[in-house]
């Protein structure tokens, strides 16, 4: 996102689709924002659908919306609001994670069902299916788009090799506590997962090919006293936000020798805040509540520059991309 003062008069009218915003809701509404002011510029309404939204991603190339609804994922054209969404169907549990391959060929999805599934965009035909045993929370594409990351509700963050087929590496650090939320950096460098406890456990990757070992244990820290339920790094890997239970949002700046201290705190949402994303530029920070809003904070300030209000029940996922499409 541009530096602007979000707040200006003179800001330049985005009409354009360089900035995507999506919230999703337990109001079983899907709502575009307009970033700047604020405005909701459409919604999909899902007349006579049920199923909640339990997460959001857009594609790499801003032309596809992905939203994993109940035990479902529909993919929306963003540009071509009356064409009808491609749907996939298989899992039998929650959809808990979508997230796009870097070239929009595929899509994962992981699932309370225990499995995690890859989609062919091209065909809409499974593509694989991998068994994890225990109920999936989250699910990331690694940088190298040749391995996926996964953690559970059995505590256990496993790495599954795309070509292989097969788990190559799983981690336990806490037990059997469940791991909520996983995190990698994008230049696929360090790995952060947070648990129900609201702490995080952070490793640093190491190349396949050397003899240290692939995650190597740097730190760990408690970054909420209550449930955590997101963890992500900034785009330019110099912070990690932190949602939780607590109403608020943790942000923490991450030292060249991976230590993570407590930078800011973003304090307005009134009750649970549930998900996050940040702008291309790590300037901004996309946050959705059970309060039924969602915000648009400055990084630098940590200050709320805008609310979105519109959504009649929790807002429990969004989505942002303002990058190149």
């Amino acid at each position: 996102m541009p530096s602007q003062t979000v707040s200006s008069k003179s800001a330049p009218a985005r009409h354009d689709m360089s900035v995507i915003l999506v919230t999703g809701s337990y109001d079983h509404e899907i709502r575009f924002w307009e970033a700047w002011s604020g405005i909701c510029s459409r919604t999909i309404p899902r007349t006579g659908e049920t199923g909640q939204i339990n997460r959001l991603a857009i594609s790499p190339d801003k032309r596809l919306l992905a939203a994993g609804i109940h035990k479902k994922v529909c993919i929306y054209e963003i540009a071509n609001p009356s064409a009808p969404p491609l749907q996939f169907d298989g899992h039998t549990g929650n959809v808990t994670a979508v997230c796009f391959h870097s070239e929009g060929k595929w899509l994962v999805t992981g699932s309370e069902d225990g499995t995690i599934k890859i989609w062919d965009l091209r065909s809409a035909h499974l593509q694989r299916n991998y068994d994890n045993e225990a109920p999936v929370n989250d699910v990331v594409v690694h940088p190298n788009q040749g391995e996926l990351l996964s953690c559970d509700q059995a505590g256990r963050i496993k790495q599954w090799d795309l070509s292989e087929n097969i788990c190559t590496h799983e981690l336990t650090p806490a037990g059997d506590i469940p791991m909520r939320s996983i995190s990698l950096a994008s230049d696929g460098s360090c790995l952060v997962a947070g648990n129900n406890k609201g702490r995080c456990y952070v490793w640093k990757i190491n190349d396949e090919r050397s003899d240290l070992p692939r995650f190597q244990a740097v730190t760990k820290f408690q970054a909420h006293n209550k449930y955590l339920t997101r963890c992500l790094f900034s785009p330019d890997v110099k912070y990690l936000a932190t949602c939780s239970a607590d109403t608020t949002v943790k942000i923490w700046s991450i030292s060249l020798n991976y230590e993570f201290k407590l930078d800011k705190v973003l304090q307005g949402h009134q009750r649970w805040v549930w998900d996050c994303a940040f702008s291309a530029d790590s300037a901004y920070l996309v946050t959705a509540s059970s309060d039924h809003t969602a915000r648009l904070w400055e990084m630098a300030s940590g200050e709320t520059v805008r609310q979105y209000n519109g959504h009649h029940k929790a807002a429990v996922c969004c989505a942002l991309h303002d990058g190149a499409g």
